[in-house]
């Protein structure tokens, strides 16, 4: 058997990280029974090799079934030859190598030996950043923690479906899209239907700003979204940099239960609503929602967390983190505020892409909207915009005209009573208000307008009904459903 030791630094050996009998063993396996190659490719790759003779023989074997040509001694000899790679005394031993029967077992000794390997190269490179490059630790620590997330990755073996699970999936997927109405969803469900039909569903490595002014319901809108996941069987990730966890708990119960959130707020509740509230709170209790609401975050940060929960928890469909202002640049760089926001932005969707997940950040608008006769917002009113409207997918602005019509009203109000005058008001403050859920970007698909509702009291916004008001009743997992007036 061919081996390799290592000795560290105490002069312990270490683990072997190669078995070359072992590698010759699958090899000539593919060669007398071309059959098997595919699933050995679907589970190995060239570079978990360690001779680079095997490796070569395993790219020129892909090269071949691509051309529709038998995996023949006489057709991999020619293409080895032909580039150069060609190793007689290596093939020799690879066509002379004994028969396998649990090729499995075999395929998976390679990929462990891989690991390894890989694991080694990166303790070298951490000395090399480390010591050598003297690079910053935090940077050194994200690159090790996303070397770590890809080596598990990689490891991780393909396994074959069952029949029943595939049956199960399937069953699963049809049943989602008959409560979703044929709305011809992609994407990881938004909550709305009125939203999906624009966008298709959040897409697999998006990032996905939502942003709006003070009191428009920025977080609720995030919740409810997080709720609809939770209730679909998915996790859910929340970075709150504003509020305790257990205030959000408060607003999802409210949003769910229907219980007014002053009323959770307080514990004024009579004995039909604590049997609400104790059974919403046993259901989220096994539902995977994972908060981390320790008001500090720098995108190293976020990384490295949503790296190991999502590795450990593969359901998490959905990574909220309100706000995106609130989030920190790295200490100790001097750089200006807006450079800082361009890192996190930039940082967030490269994270979305790594994890195929698509990830919502919350972000403010700029105070000058409010001087201009419209009030709804664009791009341009995006706080640092350039960066951030360049590494989004989407961009969606809550609106809600109520809450100015309140605010202009109070500021008469006031006015008329400073100065000594009577003053009628006519504004009568709804209990459910229209909102306008703006597309300002939409990078694979149009931009417009979403219309919700609002529900004051449970914090919580619904479709706003169209044509079709029993189906979006259904979808919004309402008993009843009453359309505005």
């Amino acid at each position: 058997m061919d081996t390799i030791f290592i000795k560290s630094l105490g002069g312990l050996e270490v683990e072997i990280l190669y078995n070359l009998n072992i590698e010759r063993a699958v090899l000539s396996a593919i060669i007398f029974d071309a059959e098997i190659y595919e699933e050995v490719a679907s589970k190995l790759e060239p570079k978990d090799f360690y001779l680079p003779f095997h490796a070569h023989l395993f790219v020129v074997m892909e090269e071949l079934q691509k051309e529709d040509k038998p995996l023949a001694e006489e057709f991999l000899v020619s293409k080895l030859k032909a580039l150069g790679k060609f190793d007689e005394t290596a093939m020799v031993d690879i066509l002379s190598a004994n028969p396998i029967t649990n090729i499995e077992a075999y395929i998976a000794e390679i990929k462990a030996k891989s690991a390894k390997r890989s694991l080694v190269a990166l303790a070298t490179e951490i000395r090399k950043v480390t010591i050598e490059d003297d690079l910053p630790s935090d940077e050194v620590m994200d690159m090790v923690e996303q070397k770590l997330y890809q080596i598990t990755q990689e490891s991780l073996g393909d396994e074959f479906r069952t029949s029943k699970e595939i049956a199960d999936s399937m069953t699963k997927e049809i049943l989602r899209l008959k409560e979703l109405g044929n709305s011809r969803l992609i994407g990881t469900d938004t909550g709305f239907y009125n939203l999906n039909e624009k966008t298709s569903g959040f897409g697999k490595g998006d990032l996905i700003i939502i942003a709006a002014r003070p009191a428009m319901g920025k977080t609720a809108l995030v919740l409810n979204m997080a709720l609809k996941a939770l209730e679909r069987g998915e996790g859910v990730a929340f970075f709150s940099l504003e509020m305790p966890a257990e205030q959000l708990m408060l607003r999802m119960l409210s949003a769910k239960t229907g219980i007014p959130l002053q009323s959770l707020r307080i514990g004024n509740l009579v004995d039909e609503e604590w049997t609400r509230m104790a059974e919403a709170t046993q259901e989220i209790e096994k539902t995977k929602f994972f908060v981390d609401d320790s008001g500090y975050a720098t995108i190293h940060h976020v990384r490295s967390k949503l790296r190991k929960t999502k590795a450990q928890h593969p359901e998490i469909s959905l990574a909220i983190i309100d706000y995106l202002q609130l989030m920190s640049g790295e200490g100790g760089r001097g750089e200006g505020r807006q450079q800082e926001i361009s890192e996190i932005s930039r940082g967030l969707k490269q994270l979305a892409r790594e994890l195929e997940m698509p990830i919502v950040a919350l972000s403010q608008l700029n105070r000058s909207l409010e001087s201009r006769e419209n009030k709804r917002p664009m791009l341009s009113d995006l706080r640092e915009s350039g960066a951030i409207e360049q590494d989004a997918d989407i961009i969606l602005f809550v609106y809600r005209d109520d809450v100015y019509r309140e605010a202009k009203e109070k500021e008469k109000e006031m006015k008329a009573k400073a100065e000594g005058k009577p003053y009628t008001s006519n504004y009568v403050r709804k209990v459910e208000e229209e909102t306008e859920l703006i597309i300002g970007k939409q990078r694979n698909g149009p931009t417009g307008t979403v219309d919700l509702i609002f529900h004051k009291e449970f914090t919580r916004f619904v479709d706003k009904p169209k044509f079709d008001i029993v189906r979006e009743a259904q979808y919004q997992g309402e008993t009843s459903f009453n359309p505005p007036v």
